[in-house]
C-alpha cells in the first residue's frame, strides 16, 4: 500500500531531524477527505451548490425535518454564528431553506429545509454514491469494511479523548497537551 503512504522527507534533511513520516494514518485520513471534499465541491459546483452550502444542507438533513437554530448549527458545523448566517442566508434566497419561528422561543429561529433543499440533497446523496463508489471500487467489500470498523473506533476514541479533557484536564500528566 505504498500509493497512500505519506510523502517521503526531501533527502536533503539532516537524519537527526525529527519527521512526521511515521505518522500516517492522520495524513491519510486527512488527505483522503480534503481530496475527496475537493472532488465533490467541483462535481457540484454546475449546480450552483458550495462545498459550504452543502455541507449546511447535509447537516440539517442529519437532524431530521425539526429545523436547527443558528446557533447549533454552527456547533455542529464547527464554524461561527456569522458564518453560518450568511450561508443560510444565501440558502433562504436560493429557496433551499427558510427561517421559522421557533415553537417554544419567540426570540429564536429554527432553519428548515425546503422542498428545493431536499432536492439538492437527494442530488448530493446520488452524486456522493457515484464518488464514493468510483473511489472504492478496487476495494473488497472485506477490506471496505474494515475500514469503517477502524475508522468507528478511532472516532469513538477521539470522542473518550475530547470528554476526558473537557472534564479534567491536566497538561501536566497529558501526553496529548
Amino acid at each position: 500500500m505504498t500509493d497512500i503512504a505519506a510523502p517521503s522527507p526531501p533527502p536533503d534533511l539532516a537524519p537527526d531531524l525529527p519527521s512526521a513520516q511515521k505518522f500516517t494514518f492522520g495524513y491519510i485520513v486527512h488527505d483522503v477527505s480534503r481530496i475527496r471534499r475537493t472532488v465533490m465541491d467541483l462535481i457540484m459546483r454546475p449546480y450552483g451548490i458550495t462545498r459550504s452550502q452543502w455541507s449546511v444542507l447535509s447537516a440539517l438533513s442529519r437532524g431530521g425535518n425539526n429545523g436547527m437554530t443558528q446557533v447549533d448549527l454552527a456547533r455542529l458545523m464547527e464554524v461561527g454564528k456569522v458564518t453560518v448566517g450568511g450561508l443560510v442566508d444565501r440558502l433562504e434566497a436560493s429557496g433551499q431553506v427558510e427561517r421559522r419561528a421557533d415553537a417554544t422561543d419567540r426570540r429564536a429561529k429554527r432553519v428548515f429545509i425546503t422542498d428545493q433543499g431536499y432536492e439538492v440533497i437527494r442530488l448530493m446523496i446520488e452524486v456522493s454514491a457515484e464518488v464514493n463508489q468510483r473511489i472504492l471500487s478496487d476495494c473488497t467489500a472485506e477490506e471496505i469494511e474494515a475500514c469503517e470498523r477502524v475508522l468507528g473506533r478511532a472516532k469513538r476514541q477521539l470522542k473518550t479523548i475530547l470528554a476526558e479533557r473537557a472534564t479534567h484536564h491536566n497538561p501536566v500528566d497529558d501526553p496529548l497537551a
